[in-house]
């Protein structure tokens, strides 16, 4: 079993294919001797289930207020002392999560000050940073193309002009924090294979 444990958030905008590049780094760390866990934001717990009710539409509620909720669902989801991540660390697992406060800072970020969603998430930020934020960077055109494939509704901020200044309030966010954040970006418009290549790259020099 490894003696170092990593932590790496995924990033991107919807339909980048994040969910897919967990599972296949996962594999490739296992493979590597990592005992891995995987997890996800918004998480399943009460606060998170609040969030998904919100982008599916079935409650309202101001983008100040979701991005406070985030703020609550990140604290627990690294504090939270059965499945947290940072007990998760102290087990000794490697912990990849598909998505992190750089998706606050984007998602939010696109709506009210970038400033104050940093803020807002700096006591997350201070508990734990990845050891690498990985984006993966496809156009907002191919999302919305992949959205409206694979799904038969469409959530919250899943509009092209959203996912537009989304994906430039990534690119702002990661310019402004890149003093103090690891940030590796990836093209994702290319196939699972070759994206899952790129990061494994990336990930080695850190196993």
């Amino acid at each position: 079993m490894k003696e170092k444990q990593l932590f790496i958030a995924l990033e991107g905008i919807d339909g980048s294919g994040k969910s897919t590049q967990v599972k296949l780094l996962s594999d490739n760390l296992t493979k590597a001797g990592h005992k891995v866990y995987s997890t996800f934001e918004p998480t399943d717990s009460y606060i998170g289930s609040i969030i998904r009710s919100i982008f599916t539409h079935k409650m309202e509620a101001d983008h100040r207020t979701i991005a406070g909720l985030f703020v609550a669902d990140r604290l627990d989801h690294l504090l939270n002392k059965s499945n947290g991540i940072l007990q998760k660390l102290e087990e000794g697992y490697t912990v990849i999560t598909d998505r992190y406060y750089f998706s606050s800072y984007a998602y939010h970020g696109a709506h009210m000050s970038l400033e104050w969603v940093i803020e807002a998430n700096r006591l997350s930020a201070e508990l734990l940073r990845p050891d690498l934020n990985i984006f993966i960077d496809i156009s907002p055109e191919i999302s919305m193309n992949r959205l409206k494939k694979g799904r038969t509704t469409i959530e919250l901020y899943e509009t092209l002009d959203n996912l537009t200044i989304v994906r430039n309030k990534y690119l702002e966010a990661f310019k402004l924090l890149q003093s103090v954040e690891k940030i590796y970006t990836t093209d994702g418009n290319r196939s699972p294979e070759e994206i899952a290549t790129d990061i494994w790259q990336a990930i080695l020099p850190l196993t």
